[in-house]
């Protein structure tokens, strides 16, 4: 073990690693709940244009990313509720625009390639500098801070829309919220994940958490855990395998590994349970997978969740 940290830039990719596991399932549950779980692929391909464009004008990859990233979050909120363009064929439409503006940018700079982008496509952790790390923390510590001020009312927004309106919530705002922390989450991680991948550390934690726990609270919580040992497991794997092997790859691929033995521990302790789970008093039974509505004057986000 002590191998891992004899190395600066296994160092930095450890604190990087750990602040994307934290992060990324934290926006992630959110998005799950609203059902855009396919956000963090949308922004993901945005970003590359984001990336493509500060190679090309010979700036921070991180800076242009993070700026594009978020125009290109709001721009997905904003044809989704002013057009009637339904919100699968929004994020479609913006995953080929920023494929395709990546590669157009990447091929107008001057001694790049399409291979230059790799390490941001799949991550690549012997690339992350000193600076990248000292980004990354200050984004991460944004995200959080942000989904700790807000978690209220997100919660009611991410349950029912109408519910959110009922109660006076500014449901555009926090909409553009949830788009804009992800966008940030998918720079935050995209050294480490790479951006075709970083969706799948949103998604399948929260996934894996919620085959377990019956409280929104919980699940970000076990969400947030698995990442971080998902991320710090895939890092470390991929270090000791003495092959060539993909961090981004060997922490998605562990992330699954997870959800796959908490769907069998799911079904045991439903079982065990005979009817599921029990509801809380003066709550109405939940099926499993679902959160019930909240009752005007409640945001409480400890209600019974996945």
């Amino acid at each position: 073990m002590t191998d891992l940290f004899a190395y600066d830039f296994m160092q930095r990719a450890l604190i990087a690693a750990l602040l994307v596991g934290l992060v990324a399932p934290a926006i992630g549950t959110f998005m799950v709940q609203r059902r855009l779980a396919l956000l963090g692929d949308g922004i993901g391909h945005i970003a590359l244009t984001g990336v493509a464009l500060g190679i090309l004008t010979s700036t921070s990859p991180i800076f242009t990313a993070l700026i594009v990233s978020a125009a290109g979050a709001l721009l997905i909120e904003l044809v989704r509720v002013r057009t009637r363009t339904s919100g699968d064929v929004a994020l479609a439409l913006l995953f080929y625009g920023g494929i395709a503006g990546g590669v157009l940018l990447i091929g107008l700079a001057p001694g790049a390639n399409t291979a230059t982008l790799t390490s941001f496509l799949f991550g690549s952790v012997s690339t992350v500098s000193t600076e990248d790390v000292y980004a990354v923390i200050a984004l991460a510590v944004i995200v959080l801070g942000v989904l700790a001020f807000f978690g209220r009312e997100l919660f009611v927004l991410c349950q029912d829309e109408e519910v959110a309106r009922a109660h006076g919530l500014p449901v555009r705002l926090l909409s553009a919220v949830i788009a804009i922390t992800a966008a940030v989450t998918v720079v935050i991680a995209m050294r480490v994940v790479g951006v075709l991948l970083v969706s799948a550390l949103m998604v399948v934690p929260v996934a894996a958490a919620q085959q377990l726990t019956r409280s929104f609270r919980v699940t970000v919580a076990l969400a947030m855990g698995i990442g971080v040992v998902a991320s710090l497991g895939g890092v470390s794997a991929a270090f000791y395998s003495g092959a060539d092997i993909s961090p981004g790859a060997a922490i998605v691929l562990l992330a699954l590994a997870v959800f796959a033995v908490s769907v069998g521990v799911g079904q045991v302790v439903r079982r065990r349970r005979g009817r599921g789970p029990v509801p809380q008093k003066g709550a109405e039974a939940v099926p499993a997978g679902t959160i019930p509505q909240t009752k005007p004057g409640s945001l409480d986000p400890g209600s019974p969740s996945t």
